[in-house]
C-alpha cells in the first residue's frame, strides 16, 4: 500500500491575472481549512508537494516565486500556506499538475498512490489534475473547502464530475486521512 501526498496547486501567487476579482473572495475563504490541512499533513509526516505555475518566468525557481508573491499586495493569502523545508516543489506551465512535469515520477519514487488536491482553481487546474491523476490510477481526494474557484456554478459541476467520473473522494478538509 502506498502513501498520501497533499498537493497544493497554484497557491504561490501574485494574483495579478484576469478573473482575480472573482477568485480572491474564494481564496480567502479556503485559507483557514487549507492551513489546517497543511498543518495536519506535516504533523503526520505526509508528503506536501507544491505544484505551481511559473507565470512565464522560465528562469525562476520556487524561492523566487515565493518571494515575489510575498512582496505583492496579496501576501496575506500566501503567507499561511508558505512551503516549509520539507515541502517539495514542482513548476508547471499548463493547467494539469502532470502535464510535462516530473510529478508522476516523483510520486512513484515516494510510493504515493493517493493525492489530496487543494488550491486553485477548482473548475480548471484542480479538475484537469484530478482527471490526470485518475488516469494514472491514483486515488484522488478533493477537500471542497480547500479549493478556490472563479465561478461557483462551474466549481460545483467540477466537483460533481470528479466524484462521478473520476471516483474522487469529495470531502471536508478536516475529514482527510493520512
Amino acid at each position: 500500500m502506498g502513501k498520501t501526498a497533499v498537493i497544493i496547486i497554484d497557491m504561490i501567487n501574485t494574483y495579478d491575472h484576469p478573473d482575480v476579482d472573482c477568485l480572491l473572495p474564494s481564496v480567502a475563504k479556503v485559507i483557514p481549512a487549507l492551513s489546517c490541512l497543511l498543518e495536519r499533513a506535516r504533523t503526520a509526516e505526509a508528503s506536501v508537494i507544491y505544484v505551481n505555475d511559473n507565470f512565464g518566468q522560465w528562469r525562476s525557481h520556487h524561492g523566487e516565486l515565493l518571494d515575489k508573491a510575498l512582496a505583492g499586495p496579496h501576501a496575506d493569502l500566501v503567507e499561511p500556506l508558505r512551503p516549509d523545508d520539507a515541502s517539495l516543489f514542482v513548476v508547471k506551465a499548463r493547467h494539469s499538475i502532470f502535464y510535462e512535469t516530473p510529478l508522476t515520477y516523483l510520486l512513484a519514487q515516494q510510493d504515493i498512490d493517493h493525492v489530496v488536491l487543494c488550491g486553485q482553481v477548482t473548475e480548471q487546474c484542480v479538475l484537469y489534475s484530478a482527471l490526470d491523476a485518475h488516469i494514472r490510477h491514483l486515488q484522488v481526494t478533493v477537500p471542497q473547502d480547500a479549493v478556490a474557484h472563479i465561478h461557483a456554478d462551474l466549481a460545483d459541476a467540477a466537483l460533481r464530475m470528479m466524484r462521478r467520473n473520476m471516483k474522487a473522494n469529495i470531502c471536508a478538509a478536516a475529514d482527510v486521512t493520512f
